[in-house]
């Protein structure tokens, strides 16, 4: 007998508004999956003052290969002085992320609009339309 495995490969859709760039995930990010996501992520990454918004909401999976290409995300960002936010509204990645000993360490938000109107230092401005 012969076994499939079946997995949800991700997908993403890219979007630029002014010199943002929101990068939207879906389906599964694990061992085989994160490699080229990382790999467009270090390529948005590789600018000075780079921001991102990574969209998390239709990612059903993450395992720890995710959280290190987010890690990873995170400090090329630091580094260059830009900003990126998250965006997911699911309770388990949250507790994959304390479990991790990561919460606090991401800027975080449940919904997409917070997220671009969040300014640097954690000070909102109000949503255009």
């Amino acid at each position: 007998m012969v076994e499939t495995l079946i997995t949800s490969a991700p997908r993403h859709t890219e979007r630029a508004i002014g010199g943002m760039t929101i990068l939207e995930l879906r389906g599964e990010i694990d061992i085989l999956t994160a490699p080229p996501i990382g790999t467009r992520l270090d390529n948005l990454t590789a600018v000075a003052l780079p921001d991102l918004v990574v969209d998390l909401r239709a990612v059903s999976f993450i395992d720890c290969a995710g959280l290190g290409m987010l890690c990873r995300a995170r400090n090329r960002v630091v580094k260059r002085l830009g900003r990126l936010r998250l965006v997911t509204d699911s309770n388990q990645f949250l507790r994959i992320l304390r479990a991790a000993g990561l919460d606090g360490v991401f800027d975080m938000h449940d919904h997409l609009p917070e997220a671009l109107a969040a300014v640097p230092g954690g000070v909102f401005t109000a949503a255009a339309g």
